[in-house]
């Protein structure tokens, strides 16, 4: 389930991605995901579940909280 939110940033997932030199596609490719789902996500249109954001902490290699903006 994904939820529409606000324009406002909630997730580094692209940041994160670049990092660690990762594209969209790799994602897609190792969530069994569609690209245009991983791109929406990257741009904070719609977020993904925190489930598919736990999976991505593991393929990441990263804690989940990495993947959040802070409030501060």
């Amino acid at each position: 389930m994904q939820i529409n939110m606000s324009p406002k940033a909630i997730n580094r997932l692209k940041a994160v991605l670049a990092e660690q030199g990762k594209t969209n596609k790799w994602l897609a490719v190792e969530l069994n995901k569609n690209e245009t789902t991983i791109s929406r996500w990257c741009t904070n249109e719609v977020q993904p579940s925190l489930d598919t954001l736990w999976q991505i902490s593991e393929l990441l290699n990263v804690d989940i909280k990495q993947l959040l903006m802070s409030n501060k």
